[in-house]
């Protein structure tokens, strides 16, 4: 799953950032408004998290141009702002979710966690399905009352496949939601990934749809 953050404060990016990559997430910095405008309208992200005080451009502009183009990513203002007026002003501009700074990087990142389940109609942290069970907090497996090991890369592609399981999903779809803007993406590697996944969930667990992509099968369980 892909984050996007768009904050100035270089040392906070950086600790929000490496919290998110702890979890298994691929995150992309922006360091300014404009920068972040046009990551979030042409990079396909799972969630944003947003500072309003940015240079070059506003992050209220940012937001409202996201939404006035399309963007649907839930985004998480992140801000020192703290009036009621300003957290008003940031969720009518089109935020899904509004943190104020000094914050406790714990509640970031669960509110994160539950932004990208609501998007994807997942209202439980863990989704369980016959004895298969995938717990979005932590990316444990569970499968028979066993814990099946996934690296990183596994587990960001399953999940996508669970959160996204009434539609078919391409290798370019998925390579977008696991590789960041400056990483070179090879659909080809998706492949071997789904494999691997196969052969620890069960061929059955991860469907191919020929010539449009996978669909995760919880009925394999």
């Amino acid at each position: 799953m892909r984050v996007l953050v768009v904050e100035d404060e270089q040392n906070l990016a950086v600790q929000v950032k490496d919290a998110l990559e702890r979890e298994g997430r691929v995150v992309d910095i922006a360091s300014d408004g404009e920068e972040g405008s046009f990551l979030g309208s042409t990079e396909p992200y799972d969630a944003i998290v947003l500072d309003l005080g940015l240079p070059k451009k506003d992050g209220h502009t940012v937001l409202r141009d996201w939404r006035e183009n399309g963007v649907k990513s839930p985004v998480l203002i992140l801000t020192a702002r703290n009036s009621w007026r300003d957290k008003v002003a940031g969720l009518d501009s089109g935020a899904d979710d509004y943190l104020t700074k000094p914050f406790q990087m714990d509640e970031l990142l669960a509110r994160l966690r539950a932004l990208i389940r609501r998007s994807s109609g997942q209202a439980n942290p863990i989704f369980k399905q016959g004895q298969f069970e995938f717990d979005t907090r932590s990316g444990r497996v569970m499968l028979g009352g066993g814990s099946v090991p996934l690296t990183a890369q596994e587990t960001n592609i399953l999940a996508y496949l669970i959160l996204n399981r009434d539609k078919v999903v391409s290798r370019t779809e998925l390579s977008e939601h696991v590789y960041g803007y400056d990483t070179e993406r090879d659909s080809n590697t998706i492949e071997v990934f789904i494999g691997r996944l196969r052969r620890k969930l069960g061929h059955k667990a991860i469907v191919t749809i020929r010539g449009r992509g996978y669909q995760f099968d919880g009925a394999a369980f």
